[in-house]
């Protein structure tokens, strides 16, 4: 059953100060301020045109959509969507979506363990679950199962129950995650939180805080709170900013109480470079670019600095007792991947994906969900290799991919150097694309390149669900096509990825509001428009076929004429 919810139509501003608090109704600003009003100023966020908030409803379930609503006759197009209840003060944050069927879990038999894969073994269809069924048009019962197999992860820390249950699988339509947080040289919490929601708006179904600057604690707080897609984070960054950037003075310790202090606040997944061995680093001597993980360079320099093993990898059992506790899903991150084309696909990068593979075995072992983090920089006849060992020594645990990056040419432009390898790692299998802005290599990305990022890297995820013939994929592609074709130009910019560019870029030219209705644009003006000149030549065919069958009728519908010998 489909139910309309909030019009997003229209921006949803910074809320007035009445919203529910953290959903329980008390109206208190909960969150932590630095100073003044830390997002004094956040900008609103519009809504998509002829669009708004719907539901799809099941049982007790809302699964929200939003619906485009088209010209004429058309029936409206419902698309999936991130962006979360609309019209929430930030200051309080979003409703607890989640936070009863958390609840009810911890009071019925709670083992300690708290994982959607440790419930789905147990043959336990969990509420997350059917929620995710709904919103990827599949059984519960094959949700359960992909989770019990270790073939997707549903990343739903107990402490973030703001969040709008998702996926990561093979099996699943193609997600994408955006990046987002300060530095040390710029950022402020709140153009970290207008990038979130920024992000969001365009479709990111997860974001990552990569904060390394000031307050990292607070901007996380603010953004976990104000998330309906799940957080990640690598925690080492912030392990690095406790002991004031020395990597020498790193332990085990200090990383087990910088995860329980993340975990507590509600983040969904950690990136943990646990693969980068001390016996691997010699094998980046050679390579272009060497080590360009900013986790992988961190690790490398605190095994070489003390000659011992990585304390990620020799402690890891002690970390999957931490994940298990918050149902925080690994993301098993690829310290050594490739930062340039040259360096693709060596030993170093294929050592550490071996390793990453035996520490899967151990997360699976405590019911920990866990994915796999990739390259990188792979010209396009390496990508598909890269797939098939994953699967293979990862045994089809979630792959999940930055870019790839396809050239090293384009500074610039590597959102688009990378999404085409995004699209093809996606049609191969990879669950999860990492998204790349026009910053990458340059600089700090701001809220236009999130956009630009987010936008290429969901036509690359689309681009892969139609190769792999998903279901419904199609869909929005036939929608667009038809509408298109019968010059319904305000329903082609609509069911646009990004209506507003769509349409600007038509208006450039052809402004005024009759040409929304003109069967032709500037690129070949009234006379040269090919799909035109085809409704004409639709036209005279149709007219032409009723005049011969009115003359076959009118000759006494006789097949042959003018002969009796009917033999060829």
């Amino acid at each position: 059953m489909l139910a309309k919810g909030d019009g997003m139509s229209h921006g949803n501003g910074n809320g007035n100060g009445n919203g529910n608090g953290n959903g329980n109704g008390n109206g208190k600003k909960s969150l932590p301020t630095v100073g003044a009003d830390p997002i004094a100023g956040l900008p609103a966020i519009d809504g998509f045109p002829a669009s708004e908030k719907a539901y799809v409803e099941a049982d007790d379930l809302r699964v929200p959509v939003r619906r485009i609503h088209l010209q004429g006759d058309n029936p409206p197009f419902d698309v999936y969507d991130t962006s979360g209840p609309q019209g929430i003060d930030p200051h309080h944050g979003l409703p607890k979506l989640r936070a009863p069927w958390i609840a009810g879990r911890l009071a019925n038999g709670d083992t300690g363990n708290r994982s959607q894969m440790h419930y789905a073994r147990r043959g336990v269809i969990t509420p997350e679950m059917r929620f995710v069924a709904i919103r990827e048009s599949v059984t519960p019962e094959f949700v359960r199962d992909e989770l019990a197999s270790g073939r997707a992860i549903l990343p739903a820390n107990i402490h973030h129950p703001e969040s709008e249950p998702m996926i990561i699988g093979k099996n699943f339509l193609v997600k994408i995650n955006a990046n987002i947080g300060n530095s040390a040289v710029t950022s402020t919490i709140a153009e970290e939180v207008d990038k979130l929601r920024w992000a969001v708006k365009w479709g990111a179904d997860t974001v990552m805080d990569l904060s390394t600057g000031k307050n990292i604690h607070e901007t996380r707080e603010w953004i976990i709170r104000n998330s309906p897609v799940p957080i990640g984070t690598v925690p080492i960054y912030q392990c690095l900013e406790k002991v004031h950037g020395d990597p020498e003075k790193l332990n085990i310790d200090l990383f087990i109480d910088t995860l329980i202090e993340q975990a507590e606040q509600g983040v969904d997944y950690f990136t943990i470079h646990a693969g980068v061995r001390l016996a691997y680093i010699p094998l980046t001597a050679s390579r272009t670019t060497g080590i360009v993980s900013r986790g992988g360079s961190i690790m490398a320099k605190w095994c070489l600095s003390h000659h011992r093993e990585n304390f990620l990898y020799t402690e890891f059992e002690r970390i999957c007792e931490v994940m298990k506790k918050y149902d925080v899903a690994f993301s098993l991150g690829d310290g050594l991947r490739p930062g340039s084309t040259a360096d693709a696909n060596d030993r170093a990068q294929l050592a550490e994906l071996e390793t990453l593979g035996e520490l899967t075995d151990i997360a699976w072992k405590h019911d920990v969900q866990t994915m796999i983090e990739g390259p990188g920089h792979v010209p396009m006849h390496k990508i598909k290799e890269n797939v098939e060992i994953q699967m293979k020594v990862c045994k089809e645990a979630p792959f999940y991919t930055l870019g790839p990056l396809v050239t090293d040419i384009a500074p610039g432009y590597d959102h688009i150097t990378s999404a085409i390898g995004a699209a093809m790692i996606g049609w191969f299998g990879t669950a999860m694309l990492c998204y790349v802005t026009p910053k990458e290599h340059l600089g700090l990305p701001n809220r236009d390149d999130v956009k630009d990022g987010v936008i290429a890297y969901k036509i690359a995820a689309h681009a892969a669900d139609l190769a792999k013939g998903h279901p419904g994929a199609r869909l929005r592609d036939d929608a667009l096509s038809k509408a298109r074709f019968e010059f319904r130009w305000e329903d082609q910019f609509n069911l646009s990825l990004d209506p507003d560019t769509a349409k600007d870029f038509h208006d450039e030219t052809l402004p005024a509001p009759a040409a929304k209705g003109a069967h032709f644009c500037s690129m070949c003006g009234p006379k040269f428009c090919s799909m035109k000149i085809t409704e004409e030549v639709r036209a005279m065919a149709e007219q032409g076929m009723a005049a011969k069958s009115s003359e076959f009728r009118d000759a006494g519908s006789t097949l042959y004429a003018g002969s009796d010998d009917h033999h060829h």
